[in-house]
């Protein structure tokens, strides 16, 4: 009687799928532009935060009252 194929050790990740599939369907320079689009995304928010935060100490520091006058 045979024996059964064993399970591979790890399965591939989900992510890890997702770029075997990316790079059978879209050409080198359609997978680096969309990297480069997703960086760009998430630069972006980094600088929408960093607005919002700066934001946040002028309107504090605006909001205080003057303590000499």
């Amino acid at each position: 009687m045979p024996s059964l194929p064993s399970l591979p050790q790890a399965l591939p990740s989900v992510a890890g799928a997702l770029r075997v599939v990316e790079a059978l369907l879209l050409g080198g320079g359609q997978r680096t532009a969309r990297r480069n689009a997703w960086a760009s995304v998430l630069e972006d928010r980094r600088r929408a935060r960093a607005r919002v935060e700066a934001q946040h100490v002028l309107e504090a520091a605006a909001s205080r009252a003057p303590s000499d006058t």
